[in-house]
């Protein structure tokens, strides 16, 4: 029996919330900005500051002023009050910690954050991919209120930021097709890939 059901997507194409959709009409914990509050736990940061490192690699100017500080200041501070940097790299190794804490806290909609390749040996975790056009996502990211230049840009960037830190730190293609049980469109409608969704759980 599924028991989770990870959503890999396409910045732009509505994943958020149609994860939001089925985990509501599944009647599962819906786990996406609650992996970035576990994330931030475990490093002793903040939601806002995992949302804007969180599965892209550093720029080089951030490496290097991260290197800086580990090596001007946290040496020398004492252990209550070093400074838990965080980058890239710990995100990787701490995302593997929250995926696992989700799947463990009951059945679950699991959003993004390397779930699906985290998981890919259970098989109570069904695996979904989804994606749409490039107009589409743009059109969708400007109709939520962002300039168009940016929503191209967002649309053009954030999953090619994406792709480099999961070839880098999980050594794998992004999208890895093998992973999934189900790539769908979601032009078809929010509705529709959810309604989708909820009957290949409950037939697998």
């Amino acid at each position: 029996m599924i028991q989770a059901i990870t959503i890999e997507r396409e910045f732009g194409c509505g994943g958020a919330a149609i994860a939001a959709l089925l985990a509501e009409r599944l009647g599962w914990a819906l786990w996406d900005e609650r992996l970035t509050e576990e994330i931030a736990r475990l490093t002793q940061s903040s939601p806002e500051v995992v949302e804007k490192i969180e599965w892209k690699r550093d720029p080089a100017v951030y490496r290097v002023f991260l290197s800086f500080l580990r090596g001007a200041f946290e040496g020398g501070l004492p252990p209550t009050s070093r400074l838990a940097l965080l980058d890239a790299e710990r995100i990787a190794r701490v995302s593997e910690a929250a995926v696992r804490a989700a799947l463990a806290a009951g059945s679950s909609v699991i959003v993004g954050r390397g779930s699906q390749y985290f998981l890919r040996g259970r098989k109570d975790v069904f695996r979904v991919f989804l994606y749409a056009s490039r107009d589409y996502k743009i059109r969708r990211v400007i109709s939520a209120g962002t300039p168009e230049s940016d929503a191209i840009e967002q649309v053009e960037t954030t999953d090619r930021h994406r792709a480099a830190f999961v070839k880098k730190y999980l050594k794998m293609d992004w999208p890895d097709r093998q992973l999934y049980h189900a790539m769908l469109n979601t032009e078809l409608g929010h509705e529709n890939v959810a309604d989708l969704l909820v009957d290949c759980v409950r037939r697998a």
